[in-house]
Protein backbone atom coordinates (compact mmCIF):
# COMPACT_ATOMS: atom_id res chain seq x y z
CA UNK A 1 0.00 0.00 0.00
CA UNK A 2 1.42 3.41 -1.30
CA UNK A 3 2.26 6.03 1.18
CA UNK A 4 0.87 8.76 -0.82
CA UNK A 5 -2.48 10.07 -0.16
CA UNK A 6 -3.49 12.65 -3.30
CA UNK A 7 -0.92 15.22 -4.40
CA UNK A 8 -2.03 18.83 -3.39
CA UNK A 9 -1.08 21.62 -5.45
CA UNK A 10 -1.20 24.49 -2.63
CA UNK A 11 -0.03 24.33 1.08
CA UNK A 12 -1.58 22.06 3.52
CA UNK A 13 -2.20 21.98 7.11
CA UNK A 14 1.18 19.95 7.81
CA UNK A 15 2.86 22.87 5.82
CA UNK A 16 3.90 21.07 2.54
CA UNK A 17 4.94 23.04 -0.27
CA UNK A 18 3.09 23.80 -3.55
CA UNK A 19 3.93 20.95 -5.95
CA UNK A 20 4.74 17.91 -3.39
CA UNK A 21 2.98 14.67 -2.49
CA UNK A 22 0.33 15.21 0.81
CA UNK A 23 2.03 12.86 3.53
CA UNK A 24 -0.57 10.25 4.90
CA UNK A 25 -2.93 10.92 7.42
CA UNK A 26 -1.78 10.44 11.46
CA UNK A 27 -4.47 9.68 13.66
CA UNK A 28 -3.98 9.41 17.34
CA UNK A 29 -4.76 6.44 19.30
CA UNK A 30 -5.99 6.78 23.21
CA UNK A 31 -6.77 4.54 25.63
CA UNK A 32 -4.90 1.83 27.80
CA UNK A 33 -1.70 0.62 27.32
CA UNK A 34 -3.60 -2.90 26.23
CA UNK A 35 -6.26 -1.39 23.82
CA UNK A 36 -4.01 0.95 22.24
CA UNK A 37 -1.58 -1.90 21.43
CA UNK A 38 -4.31 -3.89 19.80
CA UNK A 39 -5.55 -1.16 17.56
CA UNK A 40 -1.92 0.03 16.93
CA UNK A 41 -1.29 -3.99 15.67
CA UNK A 42 -4.53 -4.03 13.40
CA UNK A 43 -3.70 -0.37 12.19
CA UNK A 44 -1.29 -1.36 9.25
CA UNK A 45 -3.54 -4.13 7.24
CA UNK A 46 -6.96 -2.56 8.48
CA UNK A 47 -6.97 0.93 7.72
CA UNK A 48 -9.02 1.88 4.52
CA UNK A 49 -6.10 5.00 3.48
CA UNK A 50 -2.62 5.13 4.24
CA UNK A 51 -2.10 6.20 7.86
CA UNK A 52 0.92 7.25 10.58
CA UNK A 53 -0.85 5.86 14.17
CA UNK A 54 0.72 7.87 17.29
CA UNK A 55 0.19 5.62 20.40
CA UNK A 56 -1.41 7.31 23.38
CA UNK A 57 -1.40 5.71 26.39
CA UNK A 58 -2.65 6.62 29.61
CA UNK A 59 -2.75 4.56 33.28
CA UNK A 60 -6.44 6.53 34.18
CA UNK A 61 -9.13 7.32 31.89
CA UNK A 62 -8.99 10.77 33.68
CA UNK A 63 -5.91 11.67 31.69
CA UNK A 64 -8.22 11.17 28.42
CA UNK A 65 -8.84 14.97 28.38
CA UNK A 66 -5.25 16.29 28.66
CA UNK A 67 -3.41 13.42 26.30
CA UNK A 68 -5.99 14.51 23.58
CA UNK A 69 -5.00 18.43 24.38
CA UNK A 70 -1.31 17.57 24.18
CA UNK A 71 -1.74 16.33 20.64
CA UNK A 72 -3.13 19.63 19.33
CA UNK A 73 -2.63 20.29 15.55
CA UNK A 74 -0.56 17.31 15.08
CA UNK A 75 -3.14 14.75 14.33
CA UNK A 76 -5.76 14.75 11.42
CA UNK A 77 -8.53 12.76 13.86
CA UNK A 78 -8.07 10.84 17.47
CA UNK A 79 -9.40 7.22 17.53
CA UNK A 80 -10.47 6.18 21.51
CA UNK A 81 -9.51 2.76 22.31
CA UNK A 82 -12.99 2.58 24.26
CA UNK A 83 -15.80 4.48 24.92
CA UNK A 84 -15.06 5.82 28.58
CA UNK A 85 -11.98 8.08 27.28
CA UNK A 86 -13.96 9.29 24.49
CA UNK A 87 -16.82 10.43 26.80
CA UNK A 88 -14.29 12.57 29.54
CA UNK A 89 -12.96 14.08 26.36
CA UNK A 90 -15.52 15.08 25.14
CA UNK A 91 -17.09 16.50 28.53
CA UNK A 92 -14.08 18.64 29.14
CA UNK A 93 -14.21 20.11 25.32
CA UNK A 94 -10.85 18.77 24.36
CA UNK A 95 -12.19 17.46 21.15
CA UNK A 96 -11.05 20.07 18.27
CA UNK A 97 -10.43 17.20 15.63
CA UNK A 98 -12.91 14.83 14.42
CA UNK A 99 -12.90 11.97 16.73
CA UNK A 100 -14.43 8.37 17.36
CA UNK A 101 -14.44 5.58 18.96
CA UNK A 102 -14.02 1.76 18.82
CA UNK A 103 -17.71 0.03 19.60
CA UNK A 104 -17.62 -1.84 22.94
CA UNK A 105 -21.97 -2.23 22.15
CA UNK A 106 -22.90 -4.56 19.48
CA UNK A 107 -21.19 -7.95 18.90
CA UNK A 108 -18.40 -6.95 21.92
CA UNK A 109 -20.96 -6.71 24.25
CA UNK A 110 -22.33 -10.13 23.21
CA UNK A 111 -19.54 -11.46 23.38
CA UNK A 112 -18.61 -10.62 26.99
CA UNK A 113 -22.07 -11.86 27.91
CA UNK A 114 -21.49 -15.20 26.43
CA UNK A 115 -18.16 -15.13 28.56
CA UNK A 116 -19.77 -14.33 31.65
CA UNK A 117 -22.52 -17.43 30.97
CA UNK A 118 -19.58 -20.01 30.88
CA UNK A 119 -18.99 -19.41 34.35
CA UNK A 120 -21.05 -21.49 37.13
CA UNK A 121 -21.21 -18.85 39.28
CA UNK A 122 -23.00 -16.39 36.59
CA UNK A 123 -26.37 -15.58 36.18
CA UNK A 124 -25.59 -13.00 32.51
CA UNK A 125 -29.61 -12.05 33.35
CA UNK A 126 -28.65 -10.38 36.86
CA UNK A 127 -24.99 -8.47 35.75
CA UNK A 128 -23.61 -5.05 36.17
CA UNK A 129 -22.40 -3.15 33.32
CA UNK A 130 -20.69 0.04 32.80
CA UNK A 131 -20.03 2.52 30.31
CA UNK A 132 -22.48 1.76 27.61
CA UNK A 133 -26.31 2.90 27.19
CA UNK A 134 -29.11 1.35 28.14
CA UNK A 135 -30.56 1.10 24.60
CA UNK A 136 -26.99 -0.56 23.48
CA UNK A 137 -27.16 -3.21 26.58
CA UNK A 138 -31.59 -3.88 25.52
CA UNK A 139 -30.16 -4.60 22.14
CA UNK A 140 -27.47 -6.87 22.73
CA UNK A 141 -30.12 -8.80 25.09
CA UNK A 142 -32.28 -9.26 22.42
CA UNK A 143 -30.55 -10.62 20.39
CA UNK A 144 -29.17 -13.06 22.35
CA UNK A 145 -33.77 -13.47 23.46
CA UNK A 146 -32.76 -12.71 26.89
CA UNK A 147 -34.68 -10.26 29.35
CA UNK A 148 -32.37 -7.23 30.60
CA UNK A 149 -35.12 -6.10 33.28
CA UNK A 150 -32.57 -7.33 35.98
CA UNK A 151 -29.26 -6.06 34.36
CA UNK A 152 -28.24 -2.69 36.39
CA UNK A 153 -25.85 -0.11 34.26
CA UNK A 154 -24.43 2.73 34.85
CA UNK A 155 -23.52 5.27 31.60
CA UNK A 156 -21.87 7.88 33.53
CA UNK A 157 -18.02 7.70 33.34
CA UNK A 158 -15.73 7.72 36.06
CA UNK A 159 -12.85 7.37 38.17
CA UNK A 160 -11.68 3.94 38.61
CA UNK A 161 -12.29 3.19 42.39
CA UNK A 162 -15.74 4.44 41.64
CA UNK A 163 -17.14 2.51 38.86
CA UNK A 164 -15.37 -0.40 41.39
CA UNK A 165 -17.18 0.44 43.92
CA UNK A 166 -20.50 0.37 41.96
CA UNK A 167 -19.90 -3.34 40.68
CA UNK A 168 -18.77 -4.34 44.32
CA UNK A 169 -22.05 -2.74 46.36
CA UNK A 170 -24.25 -4.65 43.81
CA UNK A 171 -22.37 -7.66 43.92
CA UNK A 172 -21.96 -7.93 47.70
CA UNK A 173 -26.14 -6.90 48.24
CA UNK A 174 -26.82 -10.08 46.10
CA UNK A 175 -28.39 -7.69 43.35
CA UNK A 176 -26.26 -9.28 40.85
CA UNK A 177 -24.12 -12.21 40.11
CA UNK A 178 -21.02 -10.86 37.76
CA UNK A 179 -19.95 -7.36 36.37
CA UNK A 180 -19.25 -6.57 32.59
CA UNK A 181 -17.00 -3.56 32.48
CA UNK A 182 -15.53 -1.68 29.76
CA UNK A 183 -11.98 -0.58 32.09
CA UNK A 184 -9.99 -3.06 32.88
CA UNK A 185 -8.80 -2.04 36.00
CA UNK A 186 -11.95 -2.21 37.30
CA UNK A 187 -12.18 -6.24 36.39
CA UNK A 188 -8.87 -6.56 37.98
CA UNK A 189 -9.84 -5.16 40.77
CA UNK A 190 -13.16 -7.34 41.55
CA UNK A 191 -11.13 -9.95 40.08
CA UNK A 192 -8.90 -9.49 43.00
CA UNK A 193 -11.29 -9.30 45.66
CA UNK A 194 -12.61 -12.40 45.11
CA UNK A 195 -15.34 -11.25 42.44
CA UNK A 196 -16.57 -12.67 39.16
CA UNK A 197 -15.65 -10.12 36.59
CA UNK A 198 -15.87 -10.55 32.63
CA UNK A 199 -14.19 -7.46 30.90
CA UNK A 200 -15.97 -6.26 27.74
CA UNK A 201 -13.08 -6.32 25.01
CA UNK A 202 -13.51 -4.81 21.48
CA UNK A 203 -13.79 -7.69 18.78
CA UNK A 204 -11.13 -7.51 15.98
CA UNK A 205 -14.40 -6.36 13.57
CA UNK A 206 -15.13 -3.45 15.75
CA UNK A 207 -11.49 -2.03 15.61
CA UNK A 208 -11.67 -2.41 12.07
CA UNK A 209 -14.74 -0.56 11.23
CA UNK A 210 -12.78 2.94 14.04
CA UNK A 211 -9.88 2.57 12.20
CA UNK A 212 -11.99 2.92 8.94
CA UNK A 213 -13.80 6.00 10.73
CA UNK A 214 -11.30 7.32 11.84
CA UNK A 215 -9.15 7.45 8.85
CA UNK A 216 -12.23 9.10 6.61
CA UNK A 217 -12.77 11.60 9.30
CA UNK A 218 -9.32 12.68 9.27
CA UNK A 219 -9.35 12.26 5.27
CA UNK A 220 -12.14 14.89 4.98
CA UNK A 221 -10.98 17.03 7.63
CA UNK A 222 -7.96 17.32 5.60
CA UNK A 223 -9.33 17.81 2.13
CA UNK A 224 -11.86 20.21 4.04
CA UNK A 225 -8.31 22.30 4.83
CA UNK A 226 -6.79 22.03 1.54
CA UNK A 227 -9.54 24.18 -0.26
CA UNK A 228 -8.30 27.13 -2.18
CA UNK A 229 -8.22 30.61 -0.66
CA UNK A 230 -7.33 33.86 -2.10
CA UNK A 231 -6.51 36.76 -0.34
CA UNK A 232 -7.01 39.92 -1.70
CA UNK A 233 -5.30 43.13 0.36
CA UNK A 234 -6.20 46.20 -0.56
CA UNK A 235 -4.31 49.70 0.23
CA UNK A 236 -6.85 52.74 0.04
CA UNK A 237 -3.66 55.22 0.72
CA UNK A 238 -2.07 53.93 -2.76
CA UNK A 239 -5.22 54.39 -4.28
CA UNK A 240 -5.44 57.58 -3.48
CA UNK A 241 -3.83 60.15 -5.90
CA UNK A 242 -0.47 61.51 -5.80
CA UNK A 243 -0.37 65.10 -4.39
CA UNK A 244 2.05 67.60 -5.90
CA UNK A 245 4.13 67.80 -2.63
CA UNK A 246 4.26 63.48 -2.62
CA UNK A 247 7.14 62.47 -4.11
CA UNK A 248 6.26 60.03 -6.61
CA UNK A 249 9.47 57.65 -5.41
CA UNK A 250 7.92 57.73 -2.17
CA UNK A 251 4.94 55.72 -3.52
CA UNK A 252 7.24 53.23 -5.37
CA UNK A 253 8.97 52.64 -2.33
CA UNK A 254 5.93 52.35 -0.09
CA UNK A 255 4.54 49.67 -2.89
CA UNK A 256 7.74 48.10 -2.99
CA UNK A 257 8.06 47.78 0.86
CA UNK A 258 4.51 46.30 1.23
CA UNK A 259 4.88 43.51 -2.02
CA UNK A 260 8.19 42.51 -0.06
CA UNK A 261 6.22 42.14 3.55
CA UNK A 262 3.49 40.13 1.82
CA UNK A 263 6.11 38.06 0.16
CA UNK A 264 7.32 37.25 3.75
CA UNK A 265 4.23 36.54 4.96
CA UNK A 266 2.99 33.89 2.01
CA UNK A 267 6.60 32.08 2.33
CA UNK A 268 5.49 31.19 5.84
CA UNK A 269 2.77 29.94 4.60
CA UNK A 270 3.79 28.34 1.63
CA UNK A 271 1.64 30.78 -0.87
CA UNK A 272 1.76 32.59 -3.73
CA UNK A 273 1.80 36.48 -3.97
CA UNK A 274 0.84 38.49 -7.14
CA UNK A 275 0.25 42.49 -7.54
CA UNK A 276 -3.01 43.00 -9.27
CA UNK A 277 -2.26 46.83 -9.92
CA UNK A 278 -0.69 49.62 -7.97
CA UNK A 279 -2.57 49.31 -4.81
CA UNK A 280 -3.98 45.57 -4.33
CA UNK A 281 -2.57 42.35 -4.31
CA UNK A 282 -3.74 38.78 -4.38
CA UNK A 283 -2.67 36.06 -2.37
CA UNK A 284 -3.32 32.30 -3.54
CA UNK A 285 -3.02 30.01 -0.42
CA UNK A 286 -5.34 27.21 1.33
CA UNK A 287 -7.76 27.09 4.10
CA UNK A 288 -5.52 24.93 6.51
CA UNK A 289 -2.67 27.57 5.97
CA UNK A 290 -4.96 30.66 6.21
CA UNK A 291 -6.94 29.34 9.13
CA UNK A 292 -3.44 29.01 10.98
CA UNK A 293 -2.21 32.37 10.58
CA UNK A 294 -5.75 34.32 11.21
CA UNK A 295 -6.77 32.01 14.60
CA UNK A 296 -9.90 30.30 12.66
CA UNK A 297 -10.55 33.37 10.68
CA UNK A 298 -11.26 35.54 14.01
CA UNK A 299 -7.83 38.23 12.82
CA UNK A 300 -7.44 39.43 9.42
CA UNK A 301 -4.33 37.86 7.91
CA UNK A 302 -1.45 40.43 7.40
CA UNK A 303 -3.02 43.56 8.89
CA UNK A 304 -1.68 43.78 11.88
CA UNK A 305 1.90 44.08 10.54
CA UNK A 306 1.25 45.76 7.58
CA UNK A 307 -0.10 48.32 10.32
CA UNK A 308 2.99 48.27 12.69
CA UNK A 309 6.12 47.81 9.91
CA UNK A 310 4.67 50.31 7.35
CA UNK A 311 2.19 52.69 9.06
CA UNK A 312 -0.50 51.62 6.31
CA UNK A 313 -4.08 50.35 6.90
CA UNK A 314 -5.34 47.56 4.72
CA UNK A 315 -8.94 46.33 3.50
CA UNK A 316 -8.50 42.51 3.64
CA UNK A 317 -11.07 39.73 2.04
CA UNK A 318 -10.51 35.87 2.40
CA UNK A 319 -12.48 33.84 -0.33
CA UNK A 320 -12.75 29.82 -0.45
CA UNK A 321 -13.81 27.82 -3.53
CA UNK A 322 -13.20 24.73 -5.56
CA UNK A 323 -10.87 26.56 -7.87
CA UNK A 324 -8.86 30.31 -7.55
CA UNK A 325 -11.47 32.21 -9.74
CA UNK A 326 -14.34 30.48 -7.03
CA UNK A 327 -12.16 31.49 -4.40
CA UNK A 328 -11.41 35.29 -5.57
CA UNK A 329 -15.06 36.05 -6.33
CA UNK A 330 -15.95 34.88 -2.61
CA UNK A 331 -12.69 37.49 -1.68
CA UNK A 332 -13.71 39.84 -3.26
CA UNK A 333 -17.27 39.64 -1.80
CA UNK A 334 -15.35 39.70 1.48
CA UNK A 335 -13.52 42.80 0.35
CA UNK A 336 -16.72 44.36 -0.16
CA UNK A 337 -18.52 43.07 3.47
CA UNK A 338 -15.45 44.51 5.59
CA UNK A 339 -14.94 47.71 3.72
CA UNK A 340 -18.86 48.35 4.02
CA UNK A 341 -19.14 47.38 7.87
CA UNK A 342 -17.52 48.95 10.98
CA UNK A 343 -16.73 44.96 12.17
CA UNK A 344 -14.31 42.69 10.42
CA UNK A 345 -16.07 39.76 10.89
CA UNK A 346 -17.02 39.49 7.34
CA UNK A 347 -13.73 39.64 5.91
CA UNK A 348 -13.63 35.68 4.84
CA UNK A 349 -16.35 33.83 2.94
CA UNK A 350 -16.72 30.67 2.70
CA UNK A 351 -17.38 28.51 -0.55
CA UNK A 352 -21.22 28.51 0.21
CA UNK A 353 -20.90 32.20 0.23
CA UNK A 354 -21.32 32.74 3.88
CA UNK A 355 -19.14 34.35 6.65
CA UNK A 356 -16.88 32.36 8.35
CA UNK A 357 -16.88 33.62 11.10
CA UNK A 358 -20.78 35.15 12.17
CA UNK A 359 -21.68 38.87 13.60
CA UNK A 360 -20.51 38.43 17.59
CA UNK A 361 -23.63 37.97 19.84
CA UNK A 362 -25.01 41.08 21.80
CA UNK A 363 -22.94 40.46 25.33
CA UNK A 364 -25.79 40.03 27.00
CA UNK A 365 -26.19 36.44 24.36
CA UNK A 366 -22.97 36.07 25.58
CA UNK A 367 -23.82 36.30 28.99
CA UNK A 368 -26.87 33.72 28.72
CA UNK A 369 -24.79 31.02 26.98
CA UNK A 370 -21.92 31.21 29.35
CA UNK A 371 -24.00 31.42 32.46
CA UNK A 372 -25.49 28.50 30.96
CA UNK A 373 -23.07 26.49 31.05
CA UNK A 374 -21.50 27.41 34.26
CA UNK A 375 -24.66 26.36 35.56
CA UNK A 376 -24.51 22.83 34.02
CA UNK A 377 -21.32 22.19 35.99
CA UNK A 378 -22.55 23.67 39.37
CA UNK A 379 -25.52 21.50 38.85
CA UNK A 380 -23.75 18.38 38.78
CA UNK A 381 -21.25 19.17 40.87
CA UNK A 382 -24.12 19.81 43.47
CA UNK A 383 -25.76 16.40 42.54
CA UNK A 384 -22.72 14.30 43.81
CA UNK A 385 -21.94 16.27 47.12
CA UNK A 386 -23.27 14.14 49.97
CA UNK A 387 -22.12 17.21 52.57
CA UNK A 388 -24.16 20.29 52.29
CA UNK A 389 -21.04 23.05 53.19
CA UNK A 390 -20.67 23.40 49.46
CA UNK A 391 -16.63 23.51 49.43
CA UNK A 392 -14.57 21.84 47.14
CA UNK A 393 -11.30 22.01 45.66
CA UNK A 394 -9.61 20.85 42.55
CA UNK A 395 -8.98 17.25 43.76
CA UNK A 396 -12.59 16.47 44.81
CA UNK A 397 -13.64 18.16 41.42
CA UNK A 398 -12.18 15.79 39.91
CA UNK A 399 -13.06 12.81 41.10
CA UNK A 400 -16.96 13.77 41.29
CA UNK A 401 -16.49 15.03 37.17
CA UNK A 402 -14.31 12.60 36.39
CA UNK A 403 -11.92 14.60 35.23
CA UNK A 404 -8.09 15.28 35.52
CA UNK A 405 -7.37 17.44 38.69
CA UNK A 406 -5.84 20.53 36.00
CA UNK A 407 -9.09 20.51 33.99
CA UNK A 408 -11.04 20.45 37.51
CA UNK A 409 -8.77 23.45 38.16
CA UNK A 410 -9.73 25.08 35.03
CA UNK A 411 -13.81 24.56 35.34
CA UNK A 412 -13.50 25.97 39.15
CA UNK A 413 -12.03 29.20 37.64
CA UNK A 414 -15.01 28.99 35.30
CA UNK A 415 -17.42 29.27 38.43
CA UNK A 416 -15.43 31.87 40.11
CA UNK A 417 -15.45 34.23 36.87
CA UNK A 418 -19.39 33.19 36.30
CA UNK A 419 -20.32 34.51 39.64
CA UNK A 420 -21.26 30.76 40.71
CA UNK A 421 -17.96 30.05 43.29
CA UNK A 422 -16.16 31.83 45.71
CA UNK A 423 -12.49 30.99 45.81
CA UNK A 424 -11.78 30.64 49.21
CA UNK A 425 -8.51 31.57 51.25
CA UNK A 426 -5.78 28.74 51.09
CA UNK A 427 -5.74 26.65 54.07
CA UNK A 428 -2.15 27.23 55.75
CA UNK A 429 -0.34 23.68 56.06
CA UNK A 430 3.06 23.21 57.56
CA UNK A 431 3.41 20.85 54.48
CA UNK A 432 5.91 21.60 51.94
CA UNK A 433 4.33 22.69 48.31
CA UNK A 434 1.42 24.80 47.30
CA UNK A 435 -1.78 25.13 49.53
CA UNK A 436 -4.91 23.53 48.79
CA UNK A 437 -7.32 25.93 46.84
CA UNK A 438 -10.96 25.67 48.20
CA UNK A 439 -14.07 26.95 46.63
CA UNK A 440 -17.47 27.57 48.04
CA UNK A 441 -20.29 26.58 45.17
CA UNK A 442 -23.14 29.24 45.32
CA UNK A 443 -25.78 26.62 45.12
CA UNK A 444 -28.40 29.07 45.68
CA UNK A 445 -28.44 29.90 42.34
CA UNK A 446 -29.58 26.82 40.75
CA UNK A 447 -32.81 27.60 42.57
CA UNK A 448 -33.59 30.85 41.10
Amino acid sequence: MGRTLVERTEEGPRGSRLGTVTPELTIGVVGSHDLVERVMLMGSISAPLPCRLIAVAYRDEREAADKVLRLGPSVDACLFASPVPYEIAQRAGALTMPATHVQFGGPSLTAAIARAALDERVDPRRVSVDGLSRAEIEEAYADLDLPSTEVTTREEPGPVSTITAFHERLLRQGVTTAALTCVRAVAERLTAAGFPAVPIRPTTAAIRNALQTAALLGARHRLEESQLAVVLVEVPTLREPVRRSAPRYWREELRLSLHRLLVQEANRISAGVWPIDGHSYLVVATMGSIAAVTDGFRVMPFAARIREELGLIAEIGVGLGRTIHEAEAHAKGALTRSQGGKQPHGFAIDREGRALVPPPRSASAQNGMTKRKGMEILSRLAAKLDSRDWVVDAETTGKLLGVTPRTARRLLRTLVDEGLAWPLPPNRSPQPGRPRQLYRLIVEKLSR
